[in-house]
């Protein structure tokens, strides 16, 4: 899911969007309550039409704020205290009021609110923590009075295996649209992510839809697909394209590499992007190198694109059976020519 925090993937339009492939976005209930606000987009006829896109829109809870903005928040029994990040205002979300500003946001899947610890904090710390997420989406499925709109609930524990199970067991017995696994990408190894998402994902409902929260760039998305994950978000493409990063299968193209000065081809041969088809390597290059925003507008066209259209293809793997061996070959060509690149 592309990743429009504040009602845009930045960069790009929903027409853009729509010509990539994207199925899905994924909207911000922090910024969007603070700016331009939640009653103004209600007003407006909701998220879609105030942003032009008729496709869902995914909106959290505002929880991954809780762990991103420590030293501007308090969190209580009652919710999370926080000073506004744009004039440091007070606010407190609660799960009653995370629920209702995303009805009134009008997104079609929202989020129960979570907290999302710090990959360092101790096992009694989420312990502590896991038990009051719970308490909190219990209150977020009582408020919840959208029935056009599913609320997934998350799963939290750290990288304790038995706290993740005592969490999974609590949030399914709530009874939840779907479910996410919440609290990894925060600073673990990745090898403690994998290993936690693998003991997770498998022992979620099945008919459910099981969402990694923070994951963007290909090898990992593979990784937590063939760990049974079927939704995932991250800022990372379009990230990467704002410092001329550009995704191709032979790994990260750095744009800024003076050896694409001179380089007239497309950025990756047979892409049906706009930035492949129309314009070079070297063009490209030239726009990153000057920051002019049509080449981190063309560069995130295309690592969305790159990214839509891997997670297209591992659908038809997995539909026919090759899914493991087809993502095994992929991820050492990606690998072994992303290596090969950052040693030259």
């Amino acid at each position: 899911m592309p990743v429009g925090t504040k009602g845009t993937v930045k960069g790009l339009t929903p027409e853009d969007l729509r010509e990539v492939g994207a199925g899905i976005v994924l909207g911000n209930t922090y910024h969007l309550y603070l700016r331009p606000g939640a009653n103004l987009i209600k007003e407006a006829g909701g998220l879609h039409v105030f942003m032009g896109w008729d496709g869902p829109i995914v909106t959290d809870s505002g929880g991954y704020q809780v762990f991103s903005l420590a030293q501007t928040r308090r969190i209580s029994e009652e919710g999370v205290e926080f000073a506004s990040v744009y004039d440091g205002s007070p606010h407190i979300f609660t799960p009653e009021l995370t629920t209702r500003v995303q009805e009134d946001l009008g997104s079609d899947v929202a989020m129960v609110l979570d907290e999302c610890p710090p990959a360092d904090a101790g096992r009694e710390y989420h312990e502590e923590s896991l038990q009051r997420t719970a308490r909190w989406a219990r209150r977020c499925k009582a408020a919840h009075e959208n029935t056009d709109q599913a609320l997934f609930g998350i799963v939290q524990g750290g990288l304790y295996p038995d706290l993740r199970e005592e969490s999974l067991g609590l949030t399914v017995e709530i009874g939840f649209d779907g479910y996410a696994v919440g609290g990894l990408s925060v600073g673990e190894s990745r090898e403690g992510m994998l290993k936690t998402l693998a003991l997770t994902a498998p022992r979620l409902p099945a008919e459910k839809p099981r969402y990694f929260m923070g994951i963007g760039d290909p090898v990992g998305i593979l990784k937590v697909i063939a760990l049974g994950v079927d939704m995932f978000d991250c800022v990372l493409p379009t990230r990467l394209a704002r410092h001329g990063a550009a995704l191709s299968p032979e790994g990260r193209l750095n744009l800024k590499n003076a050896k694409y000065r001179k380089d007239f081809g497309p950025l990756v041969p047979g892409c049906p992007c706009g930035a492949c088809i129309n314009h070079s390597r070297a063009y490209l290059a030239h726009l990153v190198r000057a920051n002019e925003l049509l080449g981190h507008r063309l560069v995130t066209l295309h690592n969305v694109r790159f990214i839509v259209d891997l997670c297209r293809r591992a659908r038809r793997e997995i539909g026919a059976g090759r899914f493991e061996a087809w993502s095994r070959a992929w991820i050492s060509r990606y690998e072994g020519s992303d290596q090969a690149g950052q040693m030259s």
